[in-house]
């Protein structure tokens, strides 16, 4: 399998007054494709720093970033913006849906700002809904769907442009339990029969259960890198 993430050496300092705090001290990861890959660790780990850099939200201070084997340093403002609008799909805790936008209109969203025709852009954005389960609510208002369904759009929101990578941002964070479980399963049901990457990172051990690989981060390095054998086979 080839990677579509590769860091070395990765390091993010932010300075505070006269110091500086290390958030990063030198993380060494690859994520293949396929791969799906839960990240944890507790508040001031570094877990988020590390996905909002593989996001391209934020830029590392030191160390190596190559995204499906080009060096995100050399990337302008524009190239980075072109890679998370075409080839990255984000899910974060809060869904990120615009509320006065139909289900259609918000999974549509990454195609418009791709530049996609809006015939194209509708017939694409209604197949990716009927692979979650949810093209019966594409004229919903989000005030109009469950946590649970509004959740199931941002899903499909993130496949439209065909990611190389899915980053999910505590995607059960705002859920209850059994909903939970449903959007895990469905992440993993993407990953399984689709082949799609996905980094997910959470806090929450019964969540990161669901990845076939779990990476624990404290105090801004890596401190466990380990196979979930249940769901790895």
């Amino acid at each position: 399998m080839s990677d579509v993430v590769e860091v070395r050496g990765l390091r993010k300092v932010y300075p505070m007054g006269d110091d500086e705090v290390v958030a990063l001290g030198g993380v060494d990861l690859s994520i293949a494709k396929g791969e799906f890959i839960a990240v944890m660790g507790p508040s001031g780990s570094g877990k988020s720093t590390f996905m909002q850099i593989v996001g391209m939200l934020d830029r590392a201070t030191a160390g190596t970033y190559l995204f499906e084997g080009n060096d995100v340093a050399k990337f302008s403002d524009d190239d980075r913006a072109d890679v998370r609008s075409r080839r990255l799909g984000f899910v974060f805790q809060s869904y990120n849906l615009l509320p006065r936008t139909s289900a259609l209109e918000n999974v549509e969203l990454p195609m418009v700002y791709a530049g996609v025709p809006p015939e194209q852009r509708r017939d694409i954005a209604l197949e990716k809904m009927d692979i979650i389960g949810i093209k019966a609510l594409a004229d919903h208002m989000p005030n109009q769907m469950s946590g649970g369904q509004q959740q199931r759009i941002a899903i499909a929101r993130s496949l439209v442009n065909d990611p190389a990578l899915i980053l999910a941002d505590e995607p059960t964070g705002a859920l209850d339990t059994k909903t939970s479980r449903d959007v895990m399963r469905l992440f993993s049901d993407l990953n399984a029969h689709r082949n799609i990457t996905i980094m997910l990172v959470t806090h929450e051990p019964d969540v990161a259960a669901f990845a076939k690989r779990i990476v624990t981060f404290r105090d801004g390095h890596i401190l466990s890198d380990i196979p979930n054998v249940e769901r790895a086979a």
